[in-house]
């Protein structure tokens, strides 16, 4: 059985202690625009600039970063580095439905592929971006390291990407008004009365609204209620928490996930430069496998709906 390695992009906010861990060699980076014009690569290390200063500098009316894929020229020299070297390469990339990232590393390793022609380079779309894809790679690590081929690794990411669920809320609501996804009316009252948007992910790879709750605490009492209604076996899992510049009520949540769940492992990490760029501040999630997603979102619209209205008859 031939050796090969997991290549992701820069929007899996994988940290360089988590690559090592999981074996996870390189990634592919991507471009990333300040505010004043400056560009640089799109680093998963904060190598540049800290999480707290970049969130810091996108809070309510401020500056927008915006971010590039990875260069078609990178895409092939990362590849090729290790085709070099006699590694088969699985590639796990950005969902397509926010990039066209998956399309374009597939027609270079169609290219590559003519020029190695005993080395493999499977492509997949993981239907994920964020925390989310770094569950996922995590995910396909651990098969890895069990022994399964490059093809049974590809085939089990494909076939549990539509069970890692987002639970979590989004309170930076004026950012939001920036990226048009909520007006300036609807911030305005939203921010004032302490409102939290709750999102996951549809059965087409997009986060979407699910529910909205005022008041953080409620909140993540909300989240808990959801994870132990979705999840699936998490007592053996590994869960993550994630934020963008919500340090505390990350670790709120992280220490309510232990106290009811107790999972194997929780991983309380930052959303990086990549997918924070849209994301913004204001998030706090937690991401883990469960149950697939239902059609149109159906189940769980219904779920947080019933848990919400739960906490008012209290």
């Amino acid at each position: 059985m031939s050796s090969f390695v997991i290549i992701p992009d820069t929007s899996c906010d994988l940290t360089r202690d988590l690559r090592e861990r999981y074996n996870i060699p390189d990634y592919l980076h991507g471009a990333l625009y300040y505010p004043d014009g400056r560009e640089s690569l799109s680093y998963l290390d904060w190598e540049e600039i800290s999480p707290k200063e970049y969130y810091d500098s996108m809070k309510g009316r401020k500056a927008l970063y915006k971010t590039a894929t990875p260069l078609i020229g990178e895409v092939y020299e990362v590849f090729e580095k290790y085709l070099k070297q006699g590694k088969d390469i699985l590639n796990i990339c950005l969902s397509a439905g926010l990039s066209s990232i998956y399309e374009s590393n597939v027609a270079v390793a169609k290219d590559l592929m003519e020029k190695y022609p005993d080395r493999k380079i499977i492509c997949v779309d993981s239907m994920r971006y964020s925390t989310s894809l770094a569950l996922l790679i995590i995910e396909a690590a651990k098969k890895q390291a069990e022994g399964l081929s490059i093809e049974e690794v590809a085939d089990y990411v494909n076939e549990v990407k539509h069970t890692i669920h987002q639970i979590g809320s989004m309170d930076d609501l004026f950012f939001l008004v920036k990226t048009g996804r909520v007006t300036n009316f609807k911030a305005f009252f939203g921010q004032m009365i302490g409102l939290n948007i709750l999102a996951d992910f549809n059965e087409r790879g997009m986060s979407e609204v699910i529910g909205k709750i005022k008041g953080q605490r409620d909140a993540i009492d909300t989240f808990i209620e959801y994870m132990a209604e979705t999840a699936v076996d998490i007592e053996n899992q590994t869960v993550f928490v994630a934020h963008t510049n919500r340090e505390a009520a990350a670790k709120l949540l992280a220490d309510k996930i232990k106290e009811r769940f107790n999972p194997k492992e929780i991983i309380l990490t930052v959303v990086g430069t990549a997918c924070g760029a849209t994301i913004g501040p204001g998030l706090c999630a937690a991401f883990y496998k469960g149950k697939p997603t239902s059609k149109d979102m159906v189940y769980e619209k219904e779920l947080i709906a019933k848990i919400i209205e739960s906490k008012k008859e209290k």
